[in-house]
């Protein structure tokens, strides 16, 4: 598969999914509070495995609604106060609230205020929220729920969500989010539905999850892709026994909400009299099934995504951040595909030079399919050389041609080692690219390698040793997918970058 393949119909996709919101807010009489799930601007994983889905789908379907729309941000006090981390971009959750809040304001959606879930006086918690409050952001405060979620009558009633601060909003739609999983959005949700309802005011309720694919079969590699994301979270996917039942039509959900279901159906009934759903699926809007044009590129890039995601599971585990059990889930979704680490092209290329030469080494399958590897030297990392190699291929520069003059290199070696104290002279990526700039600005060869950066994107890299973050991120920023093997390149107990 290469990557100008697309399997998903992304305009397609926004104006279904715009249709299906706009039709909820309509069945609760005019409001609607919609639980998102995932990430709203970034949805790497979703353009990963629906080839043509892009990674803003969902904030480009909100714009869409944007007059009738607000956001309002979940945190979970307990996750301020331990300084929990995204890992994705290695910021803490209530750093990402202020980044979340700036891109949303960006991109012109209107961000009602932040609320801030367990809240049980924590300091960090207090800080932050007297820090969004000097900046002019709205803080409401959710308290710990004795028994929840199974102690229904106290739960719906003015000493469970009755105690909660009523989150103001002036909009239809209202959009609970958070910068990651167990920020408490479901339950903002159900808080505000009873504080309404205790208002006079009939508002609903929904889930926008784009995985699993309720549409898509249980073990469709789309959907497996999906546990093999969330492998840590413990997320199984599951038919639903409530649709089925209700319907006799065969859904995927995953655990959380098919074991939630029974009680939020308590909840709906101790709040409105009645449930409005049947079942789990029933209250997703998740039209993402349906704009899927070619169901072979899709299965082709979840099986290609599975395998990244055991490398990065098995890289997890070899820091130590990582249980292995979770690595041994990885292996059996790979078994139940069929899946070999090697059929990940750049992973045989990478090994084959490493074993020939003693040394790290890197492949980068390209765009077209084409798999440049590059060696360890005296001057440079695999992953410079092999960046190198692939610019001169995209540029169609000769191999034998020297884009950075030895003029520049060994200055740069010289302030590493004697100035910053590194033991290691070879260059990193970001100084690799830094000595090719200096040198485009006199070599118009070097000035072309340059110009080929940008079609590095979605390139397939895979490195024999751990990587070092800077290296990692430099890959990551030109917008190339990385693995790497659980192997550090020294046995040294420490590893810096």
């Amino acid at each position: 598969m290469t990557v100008q393949q697309i399997g998903f119909d992304n305009d397609k996709y926004l104006t279904l999914q715009t249709e299906r919101i706009l039709s909820r807010v309509e069945q609760f009489g005019g409001k609607l509070y919609l639980e998102f799930g995932g990430k709203l601007f970034d949805d790497y994983h979703a353009s990963r495995v629906l080839p043509g889905f892009q990674p803003d789908s969902k904030m480009r379907m909100l714009l869409k609604l944007r007059d009738q729309a607000e956001l309002v941000v979940a945190i979970s006090a307990d996750d301020i106060e331990k300084s929990k981390r995204r890992g994705d971009l290695g910021i803490t959750y209530d750093m990402d609230v202020m980044r979340l809040i700036d891109a949303f304001r960006e991109f012109g959606l209107y961000v009602g205020s932040v609320v801030m879930t367990r809240f049980r006086g924590q300091h960090n918690a207090e800080v932050f929220q007297h820090k969004l409050e000097a900046m002019g952001i709205r803080v409401y405060r959710h308290y710990p729920i004795d028994d929840y979620p199974s102690n229904i009558p106290l739960i719906v009633s003015d000493e469970g969500f009755g105690k909660n601060d009523y989150i103001e909003t002036t909009r239809p739609i209202v959009v609970i989010t958070a910068p990651g999983p167990g920020s408490g959005k479901m339950a903002t949700c159900l808080s505000q539905l009873y504080q309404e309802h205790c208002r006079g005011i009939r508002a609903g309720y929904a889930k926008y999850e784009t995985f699993p694919v309720w549409n898509l079969p249980l073990k469709h590699p789309v959907n497996l892709a999906y546990e093999a994301a969330t492998v840590d979270l413990d997320d199984v996917n599951m038919i639903d026994p409530f649709h089925l039942e209700a319907y006799g039509e065969t859904t995927v959900n995953y655990n959380r909400d098919i074991e939630i279901f029974p009680v939020l159906e308590a909840m709906f009934r101790k709040i409105y009299g009645h449930c409005p759903y049947k079942s789990p699926t029933d209250m997703g809007v998740n039209m993402a099934g349906y704009a899927i044009v070619d169901d072979e590129i899709c299965r082709e890039a979840s099986r290609q995504e599975i395998i990244r995601r055991y490398f990065s599971t098995a890289c997890a585990v070899k820091r130590g951040v990582a249980a292995p059990a979770q690595l041994h889930k990885m292996e059996v979704l790979m078994q139940s595909l069929g899946l070999e680490p090697e059929m990940r092209p750049a992973v045989p290329a990478a090994r084959a030079v490493a074993q020939r030469t003693g040394e790290p080494a890197m492949a980068i399958e390209l765009s077209d399919g084409t798999v440049i590897t590059g060696k360890t030297s005296a001057l440079m990392g695999a992953s410079c050389a092999a960046m190198l190699n692939a610019l001169k291929h995209l540029a169609g520069i000769a191999d034998q041609v020297d884009l950075i003059s030895p003029t520049v290199l060994a200055p740069i070696q010289h302030l590493k080692v004697e100035h910053l104290g590194n033991r290691n002279p070879r260059l990193h990526t970001d100084e690799m690219l830094i000595a090719l700039s200096m040198c485009a600005v006199t070599n118009p060869t070097a000035e072309l390698a340059m110009e080929a950066l940008s079609r590095l994107r979605d390139a397939q890299v895979h490195s024999t040793v751990i990587l070092s973050p800077v290296d990692e991120t430099v890959f990551k920023k030109l917008g190339a997918q990385v693995t790497y093997e659980p192997v550090y390149e020294s046995q040294r107990l420490y590893h810096k970058s």
